[in-house]
């Protein structure tokens, strides 16, 4: 009875998902002791490839799926690496630390910044410090992997209208894979252009 009535993944239900992800040497890059839980169906809750994946599946599925770069952070691109004088940081100043920008930062683009305010700044984190100068980096730290994904489904229940209507589960936001809980991570918000003229998110499975 119990079978025939156990809910499936489809859109607008709240899943709970265990996970393993490694790089394609399936070398372990996070494997957490909780599941990420997120809304399913389309609302970039996680990667398309995965959502498809899981889509018509129930309480005890398991897989094992490969993302290339293209269906998961993306290529690295190296215009997202920025130079920028360390008097603009506060101090103390470590690698690792992470930063939200906004992209070029002059005037013109602070024109078009104002008319594309909706798009998430980029999370820029410090990958090198010198005595006067700062190494950013606004790629995702898994771009330009291709990553292996072990899933094992843990709980499906169907949405509430509230979820559906803010895109996520109750208490939860967002989550990002390959990136620091907002609660561990030492990241600062730069106020107005900080970044400077010379500069330039996360997410989600995503």
């Amino acid at each position: 009875m119990f079978d025939r009535i156990r809910m499936k993944i489809e859109k607008n239900t709240i899943v709970s998902l265990r996970y393993k992800l490694t790089d394609a040497q399936n070398n372990v890059i996070e494997e957490p002791d909780s599941p990420m839980v997120y809304l399913h169906g389309g609302y970039e809750g996680t990667f398309p490839k995965i959502e498809s994946l899981l889509d018509g599946q129930d309480i005890g599925y398991e897989a094992t799926i490969q993302l290339e770069p293209s269906e998961a952070f993306g290529d690295y691109d190296p215009e997202l690496l920025k130079i920028e004088p360390r008097t603009r940081f506060p101090e103390p100043l470590e690698v690792g630390m992470q930063f939200e920008g906004v992209p070029d930062a002059d005037q013109e683009s602070e024109e078009a910044e104002e008319a594309d305010s909706d798009e998430e700044p980029l999370i820029y984190t410090v990958t090198d410090v010198a005595d006067n100068q700062v190494v950013l980096d606004g790629n995702h730290p898994l771009a330009g992997m291709a990553l292996r994904f072990w899933v094992q489904v843990e709980d499906v229940r169907a949405a509430t209208e509230d979820e559906i209507q803010n895109r996520h589960p109750e208490g939860g936001e967002s989550f990002t894979f390959g990136m620091p809980n907002e609660d561990d991570a030492e990241e600062e918000e730069f106020p107005g252009n900080a970044l400077g003229s010379s500069s330039t998110n996360p997410r989600t499975l995503h």
